[in-house]
């Protein structure tokens, strides 16, 4: 599915070249960018890729998108100046953009691992001080709490992701999947951050299936190498001024992966051998 067809970024220049978010883009060409079911930001630290992902979610009004309090009066003021269309469904009816639309960036994720955390933190606190009131002491209470796993206070129901079941990169990846319904629009900023390299493959083939099967469609922005090679996408390099659209092969990450294995690969060679 194909909510969101086209954007256009801004096209007007500011006279002071530090003003946020114009600087970002001062020097590409402002093309419209044409969506697919998924479709890809790449670029290198700086290149706009966040920047432009949140303008999105907020031109759209998909939650989740970033307020700035400093210089938040020139980005709404951007955001303004761009426009989008929505695509049309088989019967040429113009599709509504989905109210549920979600940008959930990376930071988000990490930030609801360590809520986990600190619940969990604070749920042993308060378990360990009622006993310690009581006259027991922390080694004793430690040792009850780990006992009783089924009492009120320590059902793994309620820690669902505690740190002691998952690791982080599990966590992510769990609250990813729960956060993916059908019929929806999703705008995910480094989706990979605290993934193992199995579970970024896993992921990518879990948004495939829901973009081709599920009604979803999604924009991603990463430089993973192992996602940018599984997604069934179109690829937009802002590291280039023309934001071209390139096959993933052909991206300085991936090129710098490739050349890197191949410096090594008669170590991979000697081990195959063995």
């Amino acid at each position: 599915m194909i909510y969101l067809s086209t954007f256009s970024i801004s096209e007007k220049k500011m006279q002071s070249p530090h003003i946020y978010p114009y600087n970002v883009f001062a020097r590409k060409e402002r093309y419209p960018l044409i969506f697919l079911p998924i479709t890809i930001f790449y670029g290198s630290n700086g290149s706009g890729k966040s920047t432009l992902l949140n303008i999105i979610a907020q031109k759209v009004g998909a939650r989740g998108y970033e307020a700035y309090a400093y210089g938040q009066g020139y980005i709404d003021k951007f955001v303004r100046e761009c426009s989008f269309d929505v695509g049309e469904d088989e019967l040429g009816k113009r599709i509504s953009i989905p109210r549920d639309s979600l940008y959930l960036k990376s930071e988000d994720i990490l930030f609801e691992i360590k809520k986990i955390q600190q619940e969990e933190a604070l749920e042993r606190g308060y378990v360990f001080d009622l006993m310690k009131k009581k006259g027991v002491d922390r080694a004793a209470a430690e040792k009850s709490f780990n006992s009783h796993e089924n009492s009120f206070f320590s059902r793994k129901e309620i820690m669902q992701f505690a740190q002691e079941k998952y690791s982080n990169g599990e966590t992510a990846m769990q609250i990813l999947l729960d956060a993916f319904v059908p019929d929806n629009l999703y705008l995910l900023d480094e989706p990979e951050v605290s993934l193992s390299l199995e579970n970024q493959v896993k992921l990518a083939e879990e948004i495939n299936k829901m973009a081709r099967f599920l009604g979803c469609q999604f924009i991603i922005a990463t430089h993973s190498p192992f996602m940018l090679g599984t997604l069934k996408a179109k690829i937009y390099n802002l590291d280039s001024e023309c934001m071209d659209e390139v096959p993933w092969y052909e991206l300085a990450n991936v090129k710098f992966f490739y050349e890197f294995f191949e410096k090594y690969q008669n170590l991979f060679r000697k081990n195959d051998g063995d």
